[in-house]
C-alpha cells in the first residue's frame, strides 16, 4: 500500500528526530562521563590541597613563638 504524500514528510521528520535523538543521547552520555572524571579529579585535588594546608600548619606550629619576633623591625 502506497504512503500518502502527506505522510512521507512526516516519516522523514520522525528519521531526523530519532538520528538526532541518538546523537544528542551519545553526547549527554560522554558529557556524563567527563563530568564524573572531572569531579573525581577536583575532590582529589581538595583532598591535596587539605593535607598541603595541614603540613603547613603543622610545620608553622613548631616555629618558635620568639623566632617570629625576632625578625620584625
Amino acid at each position: 500500500m502506497p504512503q500518502s504524500p502527506l505522510i512521507d514528510p512526516i516519516v522523514e521528520r520522525v528519521e531526523r528526530l530519532l538520528l538526532r535523538y541518538d546523537e544528542l543521547k551519545r553526547t549527554n552520555d560522554l558529557l556524563t562521563k567527563q563530568l564524573n572524571q572531572v569531579t573525581q579529579e577536583r575532590d582529589s585535588l581538595k583532598s591535596r590541597l587539605s593535607a598541603a594546608r595541614a603540613r603547613i600548619d603543622a610545620l608553622l606550629d613548631r616555629i618558635p613563638a620568639d623566632a617570629t619576633t625576632k625578625d620584625a623591625p
